[in-house]
């Protein structure tokens, strides 16, 4: 199917990427000629409702943030037939910058310029009460003078439990495969594994406990069940043993052995810096 020439009477200008029953394109404002981002999403039946609610939560969610690491949310585009929304457009901040996926891979001091502006954005999140739940590398934009977090299509208020299981494998953290609450310490274990896969390019290993599909679950991952990552000073060459650390402290299986905020995750973070360049 090809691209629409306009959306919401923005004209469309190339499609950027495609999600979860949704569709992102490149748009223009005729009135000021800005260069946007639309979520496109589609009601075709009953059952696309819970897509249109995850559209407006994310733009009840994300509107109110003017973080910079944070990529903007303009507005919510709804429009109608037949006296029912069928379709929604959700207006976001244009980045002309790829994903942390796609870029080559940073040497330590760099990745931690990107990691140090990923947790700040995360922090200025946790200071609004929302969790980002799915931070990874597709989720991270990365340019020349810019890092900017997007996707905020799984967020949620601190001490959400969620009725399915969302999140990503390598990155999801334990109490989201259980349908536990989300808490800051789960952006903390997200964060962590993207850390991980920045410097390995490899995931870290994900268990989902037995049954975890058939209703919510208050169990716990047991740690002997879940093969521990190898460290990652033993994997990557070069990797100053006290970011290894950090980033194990992380992952851990154990929510409350995890770094209880991100901001104690963004002190450590400017410790090892500082220890970096004195080297």
């Amino acid at each position: 199917m090809s691209d629409p020439l306009e959306l919401f009477g923005y004209p469309v200008l190339g499609r950027l990427g495609d999600g979860a029953a949704s569709v992102i394109y490149k748009v223009r404002d005729p009135r000021s000629a800005r260069v946007f981002a639309l979520k496109h999403v589609v009601k075709r039946s009953d059952k696309d409702q819970r897509f249109f609610d995850q559209v407006e939560a994310e733009y009840r969610i994300g509107a109110p943030f003017r973080h910079p690491a944070i990529r903007r949310i303009e507005s919510l585009l709804r429009k109608r037939k037949r006296f029912r929304v069928r379709e929604m457009g959700l207006l976001m901040e244009f980045v002309d910058a790829p994903g942390l996926d796609r870029i080559p891979k940073p040497s330590p001091l760099a990745a931690l310029g990107i990691f140090l502006q990923i947790a700040e954005g995360l922090e200025a999140m946790h200071a609004r009460n929302v969790v980002h739940a799915d931070m990874k590398p597709t989720n991270v934009l990365v340019g020349p003078d810019l890092v900017k977090i997007i996707d905020l299509g799984q967020a949620c208020e601190v001490g959400t439990r969620k009725n399915r299981i969302q999140g990503t494998p390598g990155y999801i953290a334990p109490e989201q495969a259980t349908r536990r609450r989300i808490t800051e310490r789960t952006d903390v274990y997200n964060f962590g594994a993207t850390m991980y896969w920045t410097f390995t390019h490899k995931v870290i290993p994900t268990v989902l406990p037995p049954r975890a599909f058939d209703g919510p679950s208050s169990s716990a991952i047991s740690p002997d069940r879940v093969p521990s990552p190898k460290p990652l000073d033993e994997v990557v060459p070069g990797i100053p043993p006290s970011l290894a650390e950090l980033v194990s402290e992380c992952v851990r299986i154990s929510r409350g052995e995890r770094p209880s905020s991100m901001r104690y995750v963004i002190e450590r973070l400017h410790r090892i810096r500082r220890e970096m360049t004195a080297t």
